[in-house]
């Protein structure tokens, strides 16, 4: 029997022991949680700052003001040390003493290694002076900053500074002037593309709607010196409806050679719309090209023409020529449209291209009247050439971008005609 009371007691001892130390180990546990959860807060308060400046401590842990005032505080006292003199043995020995004072007491309110090196802002204590109002230094609205030229045209805001030494072109785009009302409502926007060599267009959403939608983008082109005064900033804005399809609003054509003389300075241009196109001195010719990389084949409609000097009224027709350098691959005419000065032709052909020659191969229309005589040349009455680079600038030449980056949709566009060289 006393052998069993023994026992029962040795046991009892042991449980209460390992209740104990189980007791101590959660509360040790807890404590160092406590601590590290506490020291945390404070890290994440603290802004960081660069290794070789004092770290920014905030003023206030506790509520912020109302977003449109900002607190104003004197600095805290900065503690220094002179480590090049000397003869400040006592002053250094009371400053180091001073230093571990103040990083003792703040290991154990839970903040140490806020202040660890000398040289360090030293919490002492803060003086409020008030607020800062930061409504009265914000920043005009950039329609008063860069307000339009007087006029009703719709117009474009940008820079565009070259820098030699990076070779890049620095494109900011601003603002849109005096959009048309009926685009109001849709969103805007805009495509940029460094002709002749940039397919891929780098897209710009406006922020906003109305008549003056804002940017404010930065965009980057990548372009030898030697190439810029063959470049040019080929700028298209579009109108972007309900139901998802895109209009064309107008476009800026920019050659580089010449422009950029006033490096970074506002610009302003019109945008060429179908509408502003004044109708040229032999006249116009409105045409649609579409590729289909897959089938290989470029789709040439001659849909119309306008202001056209007729010679004779034998009728008028649109001779299309599909060439590779200097030799005619394919020639195709159209139908014949007499006693018309605006004839419309609506006239649709199609050329074998492989995708391979797209930078090298051009079409050129030639309007003429019909001649019975095979020995005699027709009269023309006037030529266009559409094609990359190498062929063409300006309409012609961004007509023949926009068919090769928009695979399969047909673009269609007004040229004017020109003399026979």
């Amino acid at each position: 029997m006393a052998d069993q009371v023994l026992l029962l007691a040795v046991g009892l001892s042991l449980l209460l022991l390992l209740l104990l130390l189980l007791t101590l180990t959660v509360c040790y546990l807890w404590r160092r949680k406590k601590g590290q959860s506490q020291y945390q807060e404070l890290l994440s308060s603290v802004p960081s700052a660069p290794a070789c400046c004092a770290p920014v401590i905030l003023v206030s842990q506790g509520s912020w003001p109302t977003p449109g005032e900002i607190p104003f505080t004197l600095p805290p006292r900065l503690v220094t040390q002179n480590h090049g003199d000397p003869t400040n043995d006592e002053r250094e020995e009371k400053e180091e003493e001073q230093e571990e004072k103040e990083e003792e007491e703040m290991k154990m309110e839970g903040r140490r290694d806020i202040l660890a090196h000398r040289g360090s802002l030293s919490v002492r204590s803060w003086y409020p002076m008030g607020t800062v109002v930061a409504g009265l230094y914000s920043a005009p609205p950039l329609k008063e900053v860069v307000a339009p030229p007087p006029g009703m045209a719709t117009r474009l805001c940008f820079s565009a500074e070259y820098r030699h030494g990076s070779e890049q072109l620095v494109v900011s785009l601003l603002r849109l002037g005096n959009l048309p009302p009926h685009f109001h409502g849709n969103v805007t926007l805009v495509e940029l593309r460094l002709l002749p060599d940039d397919r891929r267009p780098r897209q710009a959403k406006a922020r906003g709607t109305g008549p003056d939608p804002e940017f404010n983008d930065c965009f980057v082109f990548q372009v030898s010196g030697a190439c810029v005064p063959q470049s040019i900033l080929s700028v298209c804005v579009l109108s972007v409806e309900h139901d998802g399809k895109r209009r064309a609003v107008g476009r800026v054509l920019f050659p580089l050679e010449g422009e950029l003389g006033h490096a970074g300075r506002v610009l302003w241009r019109d945008l060429e719309t179908e509408e502003d196109t004044q109708c040229s001195e032999l006249g116009d010719v409105k045409i649609s090209l579409s590729y289909s990389p897959s089938m290989q084949r470029l789709s040439v409609v001659v849909l119309r023409a306008r202001g056209l000097q007729l010679l004779t009224d034998a009728g008028v027709c649109v001779q299309v020529s599909l060439q590779i350098h200097t030799e005619v691959v394919k020639m195709k005419r159209s139908c014949v449209v007499k006693d018309e000065n605006n004839p419309c032709f609506n006239h649709r052909m199609t050329f074998k291209l492989r995708p391979q020659h797209l930078d090298e191969a051009c079409l050129r229309f030639e309007l003429q009247h019909p001649n019975d005589i095979r020995s005699e040349p027709p009269a023309q009455l006037g030529v266009l050439v559409v094609g990359p680079f190498m062929y063409a600038r300006g309409p012609q030449l961004q007509h023949w971008m926009d068919m090769v980056n928009t695979a399969q949709e047909p673009v269609k566009l007004w040229h004017g005609l020109r003399r026979a060289t």
